[in-house]
């Protein structure tokens, strides 16, 4: 189940990588806010938002974490489930699918082609469990990230609001 590609190594995940997730996470927001995005993931770092490390450690016992790491250090995470989180205004698909729930990477290792990496192993493991459609929910507010996912083989579907958050699901077909 390991998958290496330019030396990415990916790995099931587990509670124990909840720290290098939330770190990431973390991290992460810096980089969008750095670059005048406030509006994706807010300005509260991830592990001090409510509930929020408590939801990491969910992904990590409940679904099917990822961890993809570069000599051994972590650099990215994907985490998959069934359908999407029913928090979202998002309905479930019409046939069994596997929905991305979480990808994040290392930002310090950006253009290494880590979280391609990651979706590409998202849709092996969608095949391998027999599964025609994975799916993936994101920001539709800006920036590359819909294109980032249509690069990746995904194809736009829905568009939805979450309160005033603009996003966009997208489809990749793998059987």
């Amino acid at each position: 189940m390991n998958d290496t590609t330019r030396g990415i190594r990916i790995r099931p995940g587990s509670l124990a990588d909840a720290p290098a997730i939330l770190d990431m996470l973390d991290s992460a927001v810096v980089w969008m806010n750095d670059r005048g995005n406030t509006e994706q993931w807010g300005t509260t770092p991830y592990s001090q938002k409510p509930g929020g490390v408590a939801r990491v450690e969910r992904y990590t016992t409940e679904n099917a974490p990822y961890i993809a790491e570069l000599d051994g250090t972590p650099v990215g995470a994907l985490v998959l489930d069934s359908g999407p989180s029913p928090q979202m205004p998002i309905a479930p698909a019409a046939e069994p699918e596997r929905y991305v729930r979480l990808l994040v990477t290392d930002r310090r290792h950006a253009g290494l082609g880590i979280g391609a990496a990651l979706l590409a192993h998202a849709a092996e493991e969608t095949r391998r469990a027999g599964v025609e459609l994975l799916r993936v929910d994101c920001w539709a507010g800006g920036g590359g990230l819909v294109a980032f996912y249509e690069r990746n083989g995904f194809t736009r579907t829905e568009p939805f609001l979450s309160g005033a958050w603009p996003g966009q699901v997208l489809a990749r077909r793998v059987g």
